[in-house]
């Protein structure tokens, strides 16, 4: 019904912000990092809007752009999955770090947001792995760190993923680092420059 709002900052607060547009004041329930991204009170604001109606109450939810939207929407297509998880998922992660969880299986990850258990992740992580590579909020680079995460069991990288894993880092972190990395080097060179790489930041 809404696709977006575009008006008046008139009032935040720590979960939602209350744009006016033409005299009226939406309030729009939101991410902590699309509260980041507004202008101060009494500015013009736009908020990406996606309206949820049930039979005790009418919530509008608002994004500061439409990747973030599309990961919302894409999140409440999930079993038990609704948008206020959907909403804490991406106030701990952005949808380009959403995405790399998911194309690399990190459902650790996802944990930390509140209300989201293992089991939850794990459904998330399932039902989405799928449908993640088609969507426009996977940066290209993701791919080949999915790659990598997905590397055939008994495979160097595999064998170099779990090692890192067993030293405290998660799924995605692991990936991500030997992303790139020549596949036929022994697994303890892997380990070796990932780590390096780990200590360098990058």
């Amino acid at each position: 019904m809404y696709y977006s709002l575009r008006g008046t900052l008139i009032h935040l607060e720590p979960s939602a912000a209350v744009i006016e547009c033409g005299g009226v004041g939406y309030r729009c329930v939101t991410t902590t990092s699309t509260l980041a991204k507004l202008p101060p009170q009494g500015q013009e604001a736009t908020l990406y809007t996606h309206l949820v109606v049930r039979e005790d109450a009418v919530t509008l939810f608002g994004f500061a752009d439409e990747e973030e939207l599309n990961c919302f929407k894409m999140l409440t297509t999930v079993s038990k999955v609704g948008p206020k998880v959907a909403v804490a998922i991406l106030s701990n992660l952005n949808p380009q770090r959403f995405a790399l969880c998911v194309v690399t299986g990190d459902y650790k990850q996802l944990t930390q947001a509140p209300g989201v258990g293992a089991k939850l992740a794990q459904r998330i992580v399932l039902e989405l792995k799928d449908k993640i590579d088609n969507t426009t909020f996977v940066p290209a680079q993701y791919q080949e760190v999915a790659q990598v995460a997905n590397a055939p069991k008994g495979s160097n990288l595999s064998e170099a993923v779990s090692a890192l894993v067993v030293l405290g880092y998660t799924q995605g972190e692991a990936a991500s680092v030997l992303a790139g990395s020549d596949e036929t080097l022994p697994v303890e060179e892997l380990i070796k420059q990932a780590l390096k790489r780990l200590a360098s930041g990058r």
